[in-house]
Order: structure tokens, then C-alpha cells, then sequence
């Protein structure tokens, strides 16, 4: 049995590949290794995992954000170790999982676009190049968290549209002040930042909310992928809700600078569930 997981921040999608071919799967609560102590990811493992497994499991990979460094992928690897001692364990990065399941085993561009964004130039093995990936408050280009702090900056300094503006506080009827603590006091603002994102794309229609989509991805296709050699010849693949609801602006601006997008993808769990079953077989 192959055992596959996705791990985000809010949660964890579980693929059990069987001897037979069939595929069962689960959801568990996410995981960061940077913000969770190591015990949450065993109660979930025993608790929502360990009860659907009824082979020996012979592979494990497990994706998720906060792996990148050694110390992380030893502490991960080391806890399943105490369920599953025989097992052959891959501990990547999410970046890894969007190369994965976007491109198999085809050179491209791998991109996230959800909360955050990154993306990664990949020769249909590994990654070979990777843009710095600066977060929500330094870049994160594309992302709903950026696009979010676009909108609220716009929002508290009178920018938009007055019919815009109206309908949005109406959905979050909060003072400056009140927004102000929601992102610089509270946890994850990221996440409270990218909530307008659906607000927006309600919105579309009107020309302010398009064309801050549109200027946004523009932003990322210039910071991201246009720093890669030979990106015309490439084919750039997306992962993340962004890129999903907001796919037909991602192609429009993509073929307005002569770049060629393939596969766009609400998650990677099924690439990665199909990236694996090949191996497999």
C-alpha cells in the first residue's frame, strides 16, 4: 500500500493506494511543523488514519508547507517511523507536490496561487530553480492574501469605486481600526486578507475588481515566470484556489504576454495521486 498526503495549513487530504489499484482516502486537520508540535500529527495519524489501513504500507509521501529543512523532514519521517517501521518515507515540500502533480514527468513551470504563491522551474525530476519566495508582506504576487491587502488598502483610503466600496461594507462592516487589529493582532491574517478574494470575484463585472485581478496576475507572471530562461518555450501550470475561480483571467493575461498555460488544478492531491499510481505500477 502507498500512502499520500497533502498538508496545508487548514488541512490534510490522505490517498491510500491499494495493492489492487483501488484508492481510498481520507481528510485529516492540516499540519506546519513550524506552528504545531509533532503529537498533533500522530493523534491524527492513529485517530483518522491507522483505521482505514488494513495492508502493510510500503511507501509514504507526505507534502506539505514547512518541510524544507532537514531538521522538519527528520521529525516528520521519525513519527511515521513509530507506526509504520518498514515503510519507505519522502518527506517534500509543497512546491514539489504542485511540480508533481502539474507536471508529471514533463519539464514546465509549477506554480501555486492560493493564500500565497510560488513557483519552481522544473525538468520533470526535481526542482532546478526557484524564485525567492518573500511571503504576503514582502511579495506573494498573485496570491489571495496580496490581492486582498490590494483591496483594503484601496478600501480604507477611498480609492474604489463608491458602489464597490458600499457593497463591500455591507458583507464586513468593520472601522479601520477594527481591520487594522484583525491583521496585525490576530492570527493568520494572511488568511483574513485573502476572504475578500470571494467578495471580489462576485464582483468581477465591474472594471475596478477585474482589473485588480488582472494587474495582480500580471505582477506574478512578470516577478515569477518571466524570471526563468527559456519561459516561452515552457508550458506554466497552476495549483491553488486563485488560479482555479480566477482561471479565465490567468489565461487572458497569460496569452497577452506570450505564455502558454496548461494544466490549472483546485489541488494537487489527484496529480499527485496519479504521479504515484504510475510509479507504482
Amino acid at each position: 500500500m502507498i500512502l499520500i498526503a497533502d498538508s496545508g495549513g487548514s488541512k490534510t487530504d490522505w490517498r491510500l493506494i491499494q495493492k489492487d489499484g483501488t484508492i481510498g482516502q481520507a481528510s485529516a486537520p492540516g499540519f506546519n511543523p513550524y506552528y504545531q508540535p509533532i503529537e498533533d500529527l500522530k493523534k491524527n495519524v492513529q485517530e483518522i488514519l491507522l483505521p482505514q489501513i488494513h495492508d502493510q504500507v510500503n511507501k509514504i509521501f507526505f507534502y506539505g508547507a514547512g518541510v524544507s529543512s532537514v531538521k522538519n523532514q527528520l521529525t516528520i519521517k521519525s513519527a511515521f517511523l513509530e507506526f509504520f517501521p518498514e515503510a519507505q518515507i519522502e518527506i517534500g515540500w509543497d512546491l514539489l507536490a504542485a511540480a508533481r502533480a502539474l507536471c508529471g514527468h514533463e519539464p514546465g513551470i509549477a506554480c501555486i496561487m492560493g493564500t500565497g504563491s510560488n513557483s519552481c522551474l522544473y525538468d520533470g525530476k526535481k526542482i532546478t530553480d526557484n524564485v525567492a519566495n518573500l511571503g504576503w508582506i514582502l511579495a506573494d504576487e498573485g496570491s489571495g492574501a496580496n490581492i486582498g491587502k490590494k483591496f483594503l488598502v484601496d478600501y480604507l483610503r477611498k480609492k474604489m469605486p463608491d458602489s464597490v466600496a458600499k457593497q463591500f461594507q455591507e458583507r464586513f462592516p468593520l472601522s479601520r481600526e477594527e481591520f487594522l487589529e484583525k491583521i496585525y493582532q490576530q492570527e493568520r491574517p494572511s488568511a483574513f486578507l485573502a476572504s475578500f478574494t470571494r467578495f471580489i470575484f462576485q464582483h468581477l463585472k465591474d472594471p475596478y475588481c477585474y482589473n485588480l485581478i488582472y494587474s495582480s496576475f500580471e505582477e506574478f507572471y512578470e516577478n515569477n515566470v518571466m524570471k526563468y530562461d527559456n519561459y516561452q518555450n515552457l508550458k506554466v501550470h497552476f495549483t491553488g484556489s486563485i488560479a482555479f475561480y480566477f482561471s479565465d483571467i490567468l489565461r487572458q493575461v497569460a496569452n497577452d504576454k506570450g505564455i502558454t498555460v496548461k494544466n490549472i488544478l483546485e489541488g494537487p492531491i489527484a496529480g499527485l495521486t496519479l504521479y504515484h499510481q504510475k510509479d507504482s505500477n
